[in-house]
């Protein structure tokens, strides 16, 4: 059976690696005005500049997944709450809620278009980052299939998902499960 879609949702979590609860605790982080829009599960990442941005491929010191952003709205200063932040956003408050516990375990999908396999498991791989639209503001990221590596990467494959419309690995756009394996709470070196 093929998978439901070829169509990115970005990474979405699902639950901790080991034993520990999925109390789904958002980190807050500041992000400036005026910062490329982020999409609601883009990754998010730790700029030079000591604020959340969204990461494209390649980028380390990763956050997590973008779960919201809240700000002062500037046009009618009303306390505000957005799925996502747009990329007019003006406003000089705006924190990145995000889920950035460094052991989430992420569902994404593949952008291969042919079938994957069981020994991808335990390869690292890279986003593939396409900005999401509207009227959902749902991150479009898939996982690159054409990085895969045992080398270091922004991604960790640890399984298939166990959703039945969308873990057939013999098919394209398979949905993988995975960890950040350069994560800004697991790296030793500064940003």
């Amino acid at each position: 059976m093929a998978n439901s879609s070829s169509v990115g949702f970005g990474m979405k979590p699902v639950k901790m690696a080991g034993q520990a609860a999925n109390t789904a605790g958002l980190g807050e982080y500041p992000v400036a005005a005026n910062a490329t829009a982020i999409f609601n599960q883009d990754l998010v990442a730790m700029a030079a500049t000591g604020t959340a941005a969204v990461a494209a491929a390649g980028t380390e010191q990763i956050l997590g997944s973008l779960n919201g952003v809240f700000f002062t709205n500037t046009s009618d200063d009303k306390p505000t709450f957005k799925s996502h932040l747009a990329g007019s956003n003006a406003a000089t408050d705006i924190v990145a809620l995000v889920n950035d516990a460094p052991h989430q375990i992420y569902e994404v999908r593949s952008n291969n278009a042919g079938a994957s396999a069981q020994t991808d498991v335990g390869n690292t791989a890279d986003i593939s980052y396409s900005a999401g639209a509207t009227p959902n503001f749902i991150s479009k990221t898939t996982l690159d299939d054409g990085s895969l590596a045992t080398a270091s990467k922004q991604l960790k494959i640890v399984g298939v998902s166990r959703d039945p419309e969308n873990n057939d690995i013999g098919s394209a756009n398979v949905v993988w499960r995975v960890v950040i394996s350069e994560h800004f709470f697991k790296q030793h070196a500064g940003v």
